[in-house]
């Protein structure tokens, strides 16, 4: 079963999911600003996610109605049945970037045919393994190499760039910290 199809094999076919693709990102737009301006608390949202371990190191997440497999290569103690967590969060970076690459090219009226991100991060894991106490735990630099296809001046692909990175929720996430708490349970 393929989960991914990108077979779009016509000039008729492209244009009809730009079609669509615009009249979804414009109908979102509008719904919320109608929802915001009712009721300004409808901004606020929280997101809920759990997991449970399973296997050697792995972890079954919940969110929502979707779950998925998040594990670690063997040489990480993993099965290496599914994508390691700093490889979702590097993902989650990518699909974040992508929803607000497409998000603001509707919204600023800029033609936008495609976009892919590759992204790397570098990890030193003494850290995590107790030998060095002095680095980060987590990554110490993330690159993200954006392509953009259209027929648009480099200069508003340029102002394209700068709303997302302004306004890109997972990129703020790695960008500064977050007040975060735990407890245990």
């Amino acid at each position: 079963m393929t989960l991914i199809d990108d077979s779009i094999d016509t000039a008729a076919d492209t244009t009809a999911v730009a079609e669509d693709r615009a009249a979804r990102l414009t109908a979102a737009g509008t719904a919320w600003t109608e929802r915001i301006a009712a009721s300004p608390d409808a901004a606020k949202l929280t997101y809920r996610v759990s997991g449970r371990g399973t296997g050697s190191v792995a972890t079954e997440i919940t969110a929502g109605k979707h779950r998925f497999l998040v594990d670690e290569p063997a040489a990480l103690a993993g099965d290496d049945v599914a994508a390691s967590p700093v490889e979702f969060a590097l993902g989650a970076l990518i699909s974040c970037q992508v929803v607000v690459y497409r998000l603001y090219a509707q919204a600023l009226g800029i033609v936008l045919d495609d976009v892919e991100i590759d992204a790397e991060g570098d990890l030193d894991v003494r850290k995590l393994f107790g030998l060095d106490e002095s680095g980060r735990a987590g990554f110490s630099a993330v690159r993200l190499n954006v392509k953009l296809t259209g027929p648009e001046s480099a200069e508003r692909y340029a102002e394209l760039q700068a709303a997302v990175d302004a306004h890109c929720p997972v990129l703020d996430l790695f960008q500064n910290p977050v007040p975060t708490s735990v407890t245990l349970g």
